[in-house]
């Protein structure tokens, strides 16, 4: 029987919940790297023993760990991300310029096809690429020449946090940056094109529809249909259906717009999940309930999944990258709180069951469905 293998990084060490196909009995290992925050911890899905795991500290700075059995040990790679060439400046929360400052690594993506080649997404933002096992790190400096000098932190820091790897054609590549847009790149990170229009942010922009500037939360993808992408952002839920040419709205009937993760259901490419948050000031469900909504026609048309989640007095954020789906024949949907909670759906989220309890705050939820 097929199992899940759920990696949770939290604000004080990663933790593994692994079960079977069945996702009823879940067996807890960690926590791995007690203390140290990780942003971010993935798997290969080339290879699903092979782990990547980002491990940070204000006091200890950044290591990359690598683990090829499935997460029972772990090993330091490397950690040495240098900005290619004289990085320059960007701009600062004032409109001043501030040099280029590598402070941790936001995201790890494993290539789809070998498990040696793995992607990093940074603050200060920038994309790096290693091709041998996260010992050696080249950044892919095209990216920061699409207007790089006119990037500026958001609230949680000027940051890539999401990187999509189109399984159709290897040379391209998505990302989002906060606070700068989601950028295609078509020649395999060489050169980068902005791929912002549509978005609108009067709230956070003199320009509403600048070219770059825009603080994109998350990108998701169905890899049966890699041109079309839904987005959530700082505010607005969107989408594109050519490979991010254009955006248009499908926040329809949400009852809040803001939100981080978004993800589509393994199975149905126009079924798409958000949890949304009261705003950008208050970090909490809308009237104290935790929602998941799901829209099942790509957008616009959003139901509240509630069965087995807290409707009331419960005040809990999910993350950007804190949400995650597996493939077995029932999708499964799972998400991680900075209450400690990683809740999950075994029926494609028309029901609710809390895993595990009380770990740290959660940061990133990403699963594995295992042979």
């Amino acid at each position: 029987m097929t199992g899940v293998r759920v990696l949770v990084g939290t604000r004080k060490g990663a933790f593994i919940l692994t079960s079977d196909g069945k996702r009823s009995r879940w067996e807890i290992s960690g926590p791995h790297f007690p203390g140290w925050e990780i942003y971010h911890i993935n798997g290969s899905p080339a290879d699903p023993d092979r782990l990547y795991a980002s491990q940070s500290s204000g006091w200890f700075g950044q290591v990359i760990q690598r683990s090829d059995d499935g997460g029972r040990s772990w090993n330091p790679v490397g950690n040495q991300f240098a900005y290619d060439g004289n990085p320059g400046t960007h701009q600062w929360f004032d409109g001043s310029q501030r040099p280029w400052e590598f402070k941790r690594v936001w995201r790890l993506e494993p290539s789809l096809t070998d498990p040696d080649t793995v992607f990093a997404g940074v603050e200060d933002a920038a994309l790096f690429k290693s091709t041998d096992g996260g010992h050696n790190w080249q950044e892919l400096a095209g990216l920061r020449a699409a207007k790089g000098n006119l990037w500026q932190p958001g609230a949680g820091g000027m940051c890539l946090h999401t990187i999509l790897l189109d399984p159709e054609n290897p040379k391209r590549i998505f990302v989002a940056i906060s606070a700068a847009g989601a950028f295609r790149t078509d020649d395999g990170g060489q050169t980068w094109l902005p791929i912002n229009r549509g978005l609108n942010s009067p709230f956070e922009l003199p320009d509403s529809s600048a070219e770059v500037g825009h603080c994109v939360h998350n990108l998701a993808m169905h890899p049966s249909r890699p041109g079309v992408l839904f987005m959530q952002k700082h505010w607005d839920v969107m989408r594109s259906d050519n490979a991010g040419d254009v955006w248009h709205e499908i926040s329809g009937n949400l009852p809040s717009d803001f939100g981080f993760p978004i993800v589509v259901h393994a199975h149905e490419p126009e079924t798409i999940y958000v949890v949304p948050i009261k705003s950008d000031s208050e970090h909490f469900p809308p009237d104290g309930k935790l929602r998941v909504y799901r829209s099942r026609s790509g957008g616009n048309d959003w139901e509240a999944l509630v069965n087995g989640l807290p409707q009331q007095d419960c005040y809990v954020n999910v993350l950007r990258s804190a949400m995650s789906i597996d493939r077995l024949d029932s999708c499964g949907i799972y998400f991680g709180t900075t209450g400690g909670q990683v809740y999950a759906s075994a029926n494609s989220g028309d029901t609710w069951d809390a895993i595990v309890r009380d770990l740290p705050a959660v940061l990133s939820v990403s699963v594995q469905t295992l042979p």
